[in-house]
């Protein structure tokens, strides 16, 4: 289900960065990504429930590190 997930986070990944080359993987942060501030942060944690069907509580929002912690968030989520 991982490889699912990150084939459908990448494309949102990669629109709201504006970066067509990015690549997720479970260890990408903020850190790795120029253009990923508190905005833009909104913006993909939005669209990703929106495209995934969830809601996420902001407690899990702080615990979140990285794409992996997301992506086992989202994992959680839809079973």
């Amino acid at each position: 289900m991982e490889n699912e997930i990150i084939e459908k986070l990448t494309p949102i990944f990669r629109k709201v960065f504006k970066e067509p080359a990015l690549e997720v993987t479970a260890t990408l942060s903020a850190n790795d990504v120029e253009k990923w501030d508190s905005l833009s942060h909104l913006i993909l944690i939005s669209t990703v429930e929106s495209e995934f069907g969830v809601k996420f509580k902001l407690k899990e929002l702080v615990a979140m590190k990285n794409a992996g912690d997301l992506i086992k968030l989202i994992e959680t989520k839809l079973q």
